[in-house]
């Protein structure tokens, strides 16, 4: 049996652990810079705060409903999540992370157990120990368990937020109950098709022709519908390292200097190079980007990406942060106000795998070099060694008018209690 373990309206959750005067308010939790909603508690749903809703346009609405509004505080967000898979790793030895906010269970030696009892004390033990609400589904498939978990979460009072399907007549009536469009793994553009085959349901897809769900929606499709029908398909997948890594923002304000541009592009390299270094990977090539402001009708647009193949493969600072700046040379138009950038490396190898050049190769003082920043950096707090490129008394420096303490995470944001 396969367990998916989710945590409710996450970040809103994570902001009433501890505030738990918002409990039964409406909340919602905006995206860097402020900008749109990423997360909602039900209570800011029911009065028809959308998700991605551009927080300048439901100010109005945000006051009038007496909406908390809260920056994304993934630094709090991040601990909380580690807190509850933790405490998950406890009930399984085998887990997959998802999500920040979900992890799939597989249970196996447990025939004997009442694996309803067990997911009650699974959800009691990371509410009390955690404060974060939580819904478990239960199926023989991921897929179906994927499917529990809704119900779960759809109908609390009646489910207790555990819900289980484990006879043939749960599984149809569950399939039958579920829209095609809130299938685990059906899209956007498979679901037009299917609706246009009146397909409605979970339960007509799992109905269709092999042949056609192959054709149509290729072998992982058919492979979603066979974990549907109940036939175990999709095994837990072990953390493999990223393909690509990206690190992109929005700035704070328009940038019309290139200087400005490059500082970030800078910074933007070097958190790059630190995630790789992180993963024991070096990258081969990487993209660049640089966009104005979409919103901004009355400046000039102009937006422009490169595609960068290396001469050698490497995860140094200093030489990812040269090559993306004599990118951006090559992309940089001034007279243009600058919104948003960023670079994504790609085309990984393992650090110790890297295969020389006859002509030009990473700098092996680097190697050492980059150890002991990385220590130091550990040690001493984040972005303490920098570039000379980079800008010294800078981190991310964006827009968090309502940020929350990071009250696990930083000594001097821990609650004080008075007694």
């Amino acid at each position: 049996m396969f367990a998916l373990v989710d945590c409710n309206n996450f970040y809103a959750s994570c902001e009433r652990v501890f505030r738990p005067d918002l409990i039964g308010k409406p909340v919602v939790v905006l995206s860097n810079n402020d900008g749109c909603v990423i997360a909602r508690s039900n209570e800011a749903k029911a009065l028809g705060i959308p998700m991605g809703a551009p927080a300048f346009e439901y100010e109005q609405l945000f006051d009038k409903n007496k909406i908390h509004v809260f920056s994304a505080n993934f630094a709090l967000y991040g601990d909380m999540s580690a807190r509850v898979m933790d405490i998950l790793s406890h009930y399984s030895p085998e887990m997959e992370i998802y999500s920040i906010d979900e992890a799939f269970l597989q249970f196996k030696g447990l025939e004997h157990y009442n694996i309803q009892e067990y997911g009650n004390e699974i959800r009691h033990k990371v509410t009390k120990c955690t404060g974060i609400p939580i819904s478990i589904g239960i199926a023989p498939t991921k897929a179906l368990a994927k499917v529990a978990n809704r119900i779960a979460k759809k109908f609390p009072d009646h489910t207790k937020s555990v819900y289980i399907i484990d006879t043939e007549e749960k599984r149809i009536k569950a399939l039958k109950w579920l829209k095609i469009e809130d299938v685990w793994g059906i899209g956007r553009q498979h679901a037009k098709r299917l609706i246009a085959k009146n397909i409605r349901t979970a339960y007509d897809f799992t109905m269709l022709d092999d042949d056609w769900v192959k054709q149509h929606l290729s072998i992982v499709g058919l492979r979603l519908k066979h974990d549907l029908q109940g036939i175990p398909t999709f095994d837990l997948e072990t953390a493999q390292p990223k393909k690509t890594i990206a690190t992109t923002r929005t700035f704070e304000t328009n940038y019309t200097e290139y200087e400005q541009v490059k500082e970030r592009v800078s910074t933007f390299a070097v958190s790059c190079a630190e995630k790789l270094r992180k993963q024991h990977s070096c990258c081969n090539a990487f993209m660049l980007f640089i966009h104005t402001n979409p919103h901004r009708d009355d400046l000039p647009r102009y937006s422009r990406n490169i595609v960068v193949k290396l001469p050698f493969p490497t995860n140094s600072n200093i030489e990812l942060s040269k090559f993306a700046t004599e990118a951006l040379e090559r992309i940089f138009i001034h007279g243009y106000h600058y919104k948003r950038a960023g670079i994504t490396v790609m085309d990984f190898t393992p650090e110790d795998q890297s295969q020389l050049t006859f002509f030009e190769n990473s700098d092996p003082r680097h190697i050492p070099l980059m150890q002991v920043i990385d220590k130091l950096n550990a040690v001493h707090g984040k972005h303490i060694i920098k570039l000379a490129s980079q800008d010294k008394k800078r981190i991310w420096k964006m827009k968090q008018e309502k940020l929350s303490p990071r009250y696990t995470t930083k000594l001097t944001d821990i609650i004080t209690i008075y007694v």
